[in-house]
């Protein structure tokens, strides 16, 4: 499959077209420069740059810390008593009840604390396709590509807002100098009138993109039409589920003219388009080389089992090279910048570098046992399993190695589990393949329990508070000793498995538990060394049912998504679109009591943050200052 090698003039214009940009918020009017967009667009040279300008909000918005599906899931919670602050910590702190309408938390209205100005890209991209005629050496086919990918900006820019906001203004044309007050206060548009204005856009784009990118040295990372499908279905995913198709909770809201704001009532219809584009964007995928990630890396490994193999493939399936990577759908060309936050100290050498590489990302008892078993059920439910002593005490033997550290105590709930378990999740005993280590009988483990333990809580700064770290996002290659020397990588945006199961969840929300369901749900468990759902149910749960029936299917991909994609900043969108992160944050986010040395002591959960989660908290509040500004302006519910 052709892939994209290189994003580095991409990136570097970016940086030089973004240093000087006004902030002109979401007031969309032409800018009073106006004589300088004629220079701006006179040849395609200068276009060109502009269009990166274009995309250049879209690749800042791959700063996990300010992305709601990232912090504000529960898969990961952060202290917020630090004496040191690396970044900004808002987003974290959603989860405690600290979001505030007179000054929102990542607010990608105005993009201010920690939110990116998306109107402002909205604007810019309105400027291209404005001025797309002027360049007179622009090639016909090249003015078809470009408006296509700022078609298809805009509406993903559009989609980025609906989904924390809800009801959006449509900034479908830039407004003239001398618009009056009145016109500069645009009124929002109902939910559904905004997704399909979002649909609308990409229909329109996606004949035109190409359908891979055969200028590689050039353009990585620039949109094709694969891309803009997979994108599609997820914004009728989106719009199809209980959030917005038919919300009791917003049946009543309207704006100030009457004007009912959300769909009252629920159409069925919404998940067969939703199923349709997946199936196509699929299709589509599969025809340019895309599959599922399943060899084994080889850069740097030594003698290692087929047991450590497998899980290394579900670790590389994330941090492999873009380009060598053909289950990536799309990703954001600026690297993942936290891995110092994501690794614990595994060597004596590494507690020197703790204030700068503390591993403070920390994964709740609750994330860990989203996990299945090894018989690829819930752990609640294997008949098999021993689930109310997974607290207990248990060491590691032969038949748990390379998995566990042999002859170490730990925790019984890290034994007989599947192969996503060991590569997402590091634990007290677990083993660490990598760090500079190429055979696996040199891999170091994780120890984790008391202050004098190499991973333990070392300072206010360098203490990871659950005992968990979320070993997903360390690529194996990433070295943490006297020095910390990082191997790079793009986190996805969107990725073949995750199509699948979307996919899958579509299907079975408009017909039901099908032949067709199950395929695309076994083909992901399969690449994680499970059998077929319908078969694991049949065999090892409490509850055999379970697939047969749509609700209990539903479960059942809920929560594959939810373990296939975690820490991808994915799941805080998906809680949000299900109806379903109320619940996931009703209950305490716990983990171990890390100042404890004994496994005996260390082995008790602790509450590490009581999450407050209201009804209001799935839309953003928008700020009140813009409600005092526009008082067209309706405020989001309940807020």
């Amino acid at each position: 499959m052709k892939k994209l090698r290189s994003y580095y003039k991409l990136m570097l214009l970016v940086a030089l077209a973004t240093s000087g940009q006004s902030c002109k918020k979401y007031l969309d009017i032409t800018p009073d420069n106006v004589a300088t967009l004629d220079y701006t667009f006179r040849n395609r040279n200068e276009t060109e740059d502009y269009l990166f300008t274009c995309y250049s909000t879209m690749q800042h918005l791959n700063d996990v810390v300010n992305n709601p599906g990232f912090v504000y899931s529960g898969e990961i919670v952060y202290p917020n008593n630090l004496n040191d602050h690396f970044f900004n910590e808002s987003g974290f702190n959603l989860i405690r009840g600290l979001q505030l309408s007179s000054d929102p938390a990542l607010n990608y209205w105005d993009g201010t604390n920690g939110g990116q100005a998306i109107f402002q890209a909205l604007r810019r991209c309105n400027i291209m396709l404005e001025n797309i005629d002027k360049p007179i050496d622009l090639s016909a086919s090249e003015k078809v590509r470009w408006i296509a990918e700022t078609k298809f900006l805009k509406a993903f820019y559009h989609y980025y807002l609906i989904r924390m906001y809800g009801p959006m203004l449509l900034i479908k044309e830039n407004l003239p100098i001398n618009a009056s007050a009145e016109e500069v206060k645009r009124k929002r548009a109902s939910v559904d009138e905004s997704f399909d204005y979002v649909v609308s856009l990409l229909d329109e784009a996606i004949p035109d993109l190409p359908p891979v990118i055969s200028n590689q040295a050039l353009e990585f990372g620039r949109i094709t039409k694969f891309m803009a499908m997979s994108v599609k279905a997820e914004v009728l995913a989106t719009q199809a589920s209980p959030l917005f198709n038919g919300n009791p909770d917003y049946a009543n809201i309207k704006d100030h003219d009457g004007k009912a704001l959300f769909s009252a009532t629920f159409d069925a219809t919404k998940w067969r388009k939703a199923a349709d584009a997946a199936k196509a964007a699929i299709t589509e995928c599969e025809a340019q080389g895309l599959k599922l990630y399943t060899t084994p890396p080889t850069v740097n490994i030594g003698t290692i089992s087929d047991k450590l193999k497998n899980v290394l493939v579900l670790q590389n399936d994330i941090t492999e090279k873009w380009e060598q990577n053909p289950e990536l759908i799309w990703a954001l060309n600026y690297g993942f910048g936290y891995q110092n936050f994501c690794i614990p100290r595994l060597t004596s050498d590494a507690a020197s570098l703790a204030s700068s590489n503390p591993g403070t990302f920390a994964v709740p008892i609750q994330t860990a046992e989203l996990f299945y078993t090894d018989k690829g059920v819930p752990i609640n439910e294997d008949k098999t399993w021993d689930y109310a002593g997974r607290f207990n005490i248990q060491t590691g033997d032969d038949s748990s190695a390379p998995l566990i550290q042999t002859g170490y105590a730990t925790a019984k709930e890290h034994f007989n589990r599947e192969r996503r378990f060991y590569a997402d999740i590091a634990f007290d005993g677990g083993i660490w393949f990598g760090n500079g280590k190429r055979n696996e009988n040199e891999a170091y483990y994780v120890n984790a329990r008391g202050p004098y333990a190499l991973a333990g809580p070392k300072s206010l700064t360098a203490t990871n508070i659950t005992g968990y770290w979320p070993k997903k996002l360390a690529n194996y290659l990433t070295v943490y000793t006297n020095l910390f020397t990082t191997e790079n990588y793009h986190l996805p945006v969107m990725r073949l498995s995750g199509l699948y199961l979307l996919y899958a969840e579509c299907v079975n929300e408009a017909d039901g538990p099908s032949a067709e369901v199950y395929t695309y749900i076994d083909r992901v468990r399969a690449r994680a060394g499970l059998e077929g759902v319908v078969d694991s149910w049949s065999k090892y749960s409490k509850n055999p049912a379970k697939p047969s029936s749509k609700d209990g299917l539903r479960q059942i991909i809920h929560q594959e998504r939810r373990i296939e994609l975690c820490f991808e900043a994915q799941s805080g969108w998906d809680l949000r679109r299900w109806k379903e992160l109320q619940d996931v944050l009703s209950r305490p986010l716990q983990g171990w009591k890390v100042d404890e040395g004994t496994p005996e002591n260390y082995y008790r959960p602790q509450t590490v943050v009581q999450p407050v989660f209201g009804l209001k908290d799935y839309l953003w509040p928008i700020s009140t200052n813009d409600l005092i500004v526009n008082n067209n302006l309706t405020q989001n519910p309940y807020w």
